[in-house]
């Protein structure tokens, strides 16, 4: 048996856009995924987060899920253009009673919240003024920090400013495949600048307020591999590590941007002074989401390219449990002593409803299983590992793949808005009950 630290925090992850619905209910503004989604082609199909899982009227009922779960922490995100509808000036007061209840409804089952503030929905008005390519996004993102943290605050225990700022930075604004669908690196760059000093600024309003729960932020990392030992792939390696994790560990923890970045993004220039201590102010703790390790060969127009794996996923990328050791090793040892949580991991499948109602996602739990071992395996190797937070609770609306794929513990007929349990939650159910993995897990 794989048993964990008594008070390990088992809990389970999703995002207001991806579940809520109701995007023009109770003063909620247009977000940037709002404009994204209903541009044509963006999306797989045309899909929208308009009704997504209609979670902003069945809150109540899936926070029953989440108690017969078993979980012991919920983390879901506050939507900015909820509270804020045009991201600066007049606060909607019913966004911050969803929120409020939301908040409660949890206590009231004995599960803590943790607050992810952004989860990528920036409200349209403020991408009209150039969006996170504009610095004075940071300051508005911590005024709304502010306005969440005054209601809130006193019943928080854990807070994420971010989730993702890579997502958000590179492929909403380099890739082109997320909101707001730029392709253009310098306003990538500056985007994921002005990402981290929202960051900076945020949990320096926090400590300002007497935030009383712990703060931190959610990166997804990467494992990056050289496809072999030729110094054109190590070189790869080193340039797509630079553009997956060193570009925000490094200011984050180190206070400065990686010495190679220059060479890699020009020169960073919208950097100002103090911007680098705002960004490493002090956490509590730090969120990982961990998905996929990349092989990197090198190439000579994009100076790498990633080795497409054997056996891909439903979203074409390639299973690496150990991926997720190494990622809590090297954080832990290279960067910091914080407490680290698994924020996200998860597999994309496409699940079904069987003929007897079933639902058997058995790679689901292999794959839960495999990591779970990882993460324990850290911890045995020194890591301090507080939590582990499967992607995601309940299938939702998955981005650019729309409803074509479903991560959730609980099958979601979007027609009817019937929950079911995967197998998966009734295997994740055991394990948060045993504390980790029994003999028969």
């Amino acid at each position: 048996m794989t048993t964990f630290p008594d008070g390990f925090l088992w809990g389970a992850a999703t995002a207001a856009y991806q579940i809520e619905g109701a995007v023009a209910e109770d003063g909620r503004g247009p977000s940037i995924w709002d404009t994204f989604t209903h541009t044509p082609g963006a999306v797989l199909r045309g899909d929208t987060g308009d009704v997504a899982c209609d979670h902003y009227h069945r809150w109540p009922a899936d926070l029953d899920l989440l108690s017969e779960l078993g979980v012991g922490a919920y983390r879901f995100s506050v939507a900015w253009p909820r509270i804020v509808p045009a991201g600066s000036g007049q606060i909607n007061a019913a966004g911050l009673d969803f929120y409020d209840r939301l908040t409660d409804g949890l206590l009231e089952r004995g599960i803590d919240p943790m607050v992810t503030l952004y989860h990528w929905d920036l409200p349209q008005a403020l991408q009209d003024r150039g969006g996170w390519a504009n610095r004075d996004t940071a300051s508005y993102f911590a005024d709304y920090v502010r306005v969440v943290h005054e209601r809130l605050g006193d019943r928080v225990p854990y807070w994420l400013t971010l989730n993702e700022p890579y997502c958000s930075a590179f492929v909403g604004h380099l890739d082109g495949t997320h909101a707001p669908g730029l392709r253009d690196q310098r306003v990538a760059v500056t985007a994921l600048h002005h990402l981290l000093l929202a960051h900076g600024k945020a949990v320096t309003a926090l400590r300002a307020d007497g935030v009383t729960g712990q703060v931190g932020i959610s990166c997804n990392l990467t494992s990056v591999l050289p496809a072999s030992d030729d110094p054109a792939d190590l070189a790869a390696s080193r340039r797509l590590d630079l553009h997956e994790n060193r570009m925000f560990l490094n200011p984050l923890f180190f206070g400065a941007y990686p010495p190679d970045a220059a060479a890699q993004y020009g020169e960073l220039s919208f950097v100002r002074d103090g911007d680098l201590e705002l960004i490493s102010a002090p956490l509590d703790y730090f969120g990982i989401n961990y998905y996929e390790a990349h092989h990197v060969r090198a190439d000579p127009v994009h100076g790498w390219q990633r080795v497409p794996p054997a056996n891909p996923t439903a979203t074409g990328i390639g299973v690496n449990p150990r991926g997720l050791r190494d990622v809590l090793e090297r954080v832990y040892f290279d960067y910091t002593s914080l407490p680290l949580v698994v924020t996200e991991t998860g597999l994309a499948l496409h699940d079904y409803v069987a003929p007897d109602g079933g639902i058997d996602d058995h790679e689901r739990i292999a794959f839960f299983e495999a990591h779970v071992r990882a993460a324990h395996d850290a911890m045995s190797a020194g890591v301090p590992l507080i939590g582990f937070f499967p992607w995601s609770f309940m299938d939702n609306f998955e981005w650019a793949s729309g409803y074509g794929v479903r991560y959730g513990l609980y099958y979601v007929d979007y027609l009817t808005q019937q929950r079911l349990p995967k197998d998966s939650a009734h295997w994740y159910a055991s394990v948060i009950k045993a504390n980790g993995l029994t003999g028969d897990s």
